[in-house]
């Protein structure tokens, strides 16, 4: 189920228009100085991207402000990156998903889907297991979940946490979940 996703090429796209609704927004509210934020973009060389699709996988949407004396960057959340991983998060997150019950036979297919390393995989398991839970916006956010999660297992039930049927919608929900680790922000904005 999950693993179909990894090749949705309409998924990637859904997520790049995200972005861009994500983006015109901060850029519409300004810069708390209350100046005009202009284009800022930086280039991303992302893994795991569908074929055709690397142009709108190539950058990051972010802004600087116009003001003379300010130039704050203001770099707003993201659906298709996961903070500064190589990888886009549907790959660090679906990778893992499906890596819960490894054999050398799965690894050697999600290797072939997005080619991802093995060692990448277990890197991945361990920031969702270890590092994740320690974050400030877990420790906060985990409290608005309808149901606890085991931790043993996240991301899977995490994304199994999300009460909808169809695993896009899971996916998309975890995702925006997830958003305030892809940029900086702070814990009272949660």
């Amino acid at each position: 189920m999950y693993q179909t996703l990894l090749c949705d090429s309409t998924l990637y796209r859904l997520l790049f228009r995200i972005d861009q609704y994500v983006a015109a927004e901060a850029k519409a509210r300004g810069c708390c100085c209350g100046g005009r934020l202009d284009s800022a973009r930086y280039s991303r060389k992302p893994r795991g991207v569908p074929p055709g699709l690397e142009d709108e996988y190539g950058h990051r949407f972010s802004f600087c402000c116009a003001e003379e004396g300010c130039r704050r960057r203001t770099t707003p959340p993201s659906f298709r990156f996961l903070g500064r991983k190589v990888f886009v998060s549907v790959a660090v997150v679906l990778v893992t998903v499906l890596r819960h019950g490894p054999t050398p036979k799965r690894i050697a297919k999600l290797h072939e889907l997005v080619g991802v390393s093995a060692r990448t995989i277990y890197r991945w398991r361990s920031w969702w297991q270890e590092t994740f839970v320690r974050t400030p916006f877990w420790k906060a956010a985990r409290g608005f979940l309808p149901v606890p999660i085991d931790e043993s297992s996240l991301p899977l039930s995490l994304l199994e946490s999300f009460s909808v049927k169809h695993a896009k919608r899971k996916l998309l929900r975890l995702l925006r979940f997830i958003c305030p680790l892809t940029t900086t922000w702070r814990l009272q904005e949660i």
